[in-house]
């Protein structure tokens, strides 16, 4: 076998068709060909192999040439982390900036009653990096719990209670303030499991009533991005993301004077939202 191979979904992930998960599901759909052949699971190719997807040609580059871009956008709950929902629901990508010759991969997902920090890059590898557990990349939740938490059901939740998919724990957790049966925590996980912290107050009988994640690794949810807003990270901070994934650095491509114009465009368009609020009933007189 070369030593220059990769794998199938790698490739297509880094030429921005969307992430390895959504690629090994499209390979396993049979929507990509290699030299003609439709493709299968476990597929290696080189970067003269020629390959189509949904029968269209794929440019393949090699990982140094992927402009490496990343924005950081906060998420309203009622919002999905897919690109289609066939219920007509609103999706976090309808609310990006268009790319051309791209796609926005989502570093990790949120489900839809969470709000908060999502981050987004054109660079495929390094938003596996940033996901896969080995990395052990920090996320930090604000957590709004229902009930009387006690010293005992915080320490069962850091040193680890049994789910339904394995153990799981939370690194730190933090008393930040609320009375009764609502009050605010912030806690921190390793992983990105399914609904993760909310399941794990739920083990010690607890109901989390509002969620909202406020940190991935280094990067903060700032003002910067309001509700259902995006903004671009700077170069030190995509850096950052790249030394904690174990990637070298690389520049951040600037605009084109399209993009610029494209992109302020979008930003324009899609204001903060506030549709999850009831209008007010009308005073009488």
């Amino acid at each position: 076998m070369s030593t220059t191979s990769e794998k199938l979904q790698k490739v297509l992930a880094r030429a921005g068709l969307g992430s390895r998960r959504e690629m090994e599901a499209a390979i396993a759909d049979g929507r990509v060909r290699v030299n003609g052949e439709v493709a299968t699971l476990g597929d290696r190719i080189e970067m003269r192999d020629k390959v189509t997807f949904d029968n269209r040609p794929v440019t393949l580059r090699g990982a140094e040439e992927v402009p490496r871009r990343v924005i950081m956008y906060n998420k309203p709950e009622g919002e999905l982390c897919t690109r289609k929902d066939p219920e007509g629901r609103r999706t976090v990508f309808e609310r990006l900036p268009r790319l051309k010759g791209e796609r926005w991969i989502a570093i990790g997902r949120l489900d839809i009653n969470t709000s908060g920090l999502l981050l987004f890059t054109t660079d495929g590898e390094l938003a596996n990096r940033l996901m896969h557990p080995s990395t052990q990349v920090e996320r930090e939740y604000a957590v709004r719990v229902m009930g009387e938490v006690s010293r005992e059901n915080v320490v069962a939740m850091v040193e680890g209670v049994m789910l339904d998919d394995g153990p799981a724990r939370f690194t730190d957790v933090q008393e930040f303030g609320g009375e009764g049966i609502n009050t605010w925590f912030h806690v921190v996980i390793m992983e990105g499991r399914n609904r993760e912290v909310r399941r794990l107050w739920e083990s010690q009988g607890l109901t989390v009533s509002r969620l909202k994640r406020v940190r991935y690794g280094n990067i903060f949810l700032d003002k910067r991005a309001k509700a259902g807003e995006w903004t671009e990270l700077t170069q030190d901070e995509i850096d950052d993301l790249a030394e904690l994934a174990g990637l070298p650095t690389r520049k951040v491509p600037d605009l084109t004077p399209d993009e610029k114009n494209r992109w302020s465009r979008d930003k324009n368009k899609r204001k903060p939202v506030q549709a999850m609020r009831k209008p007010r009933p009308r005073g009488r007189g």
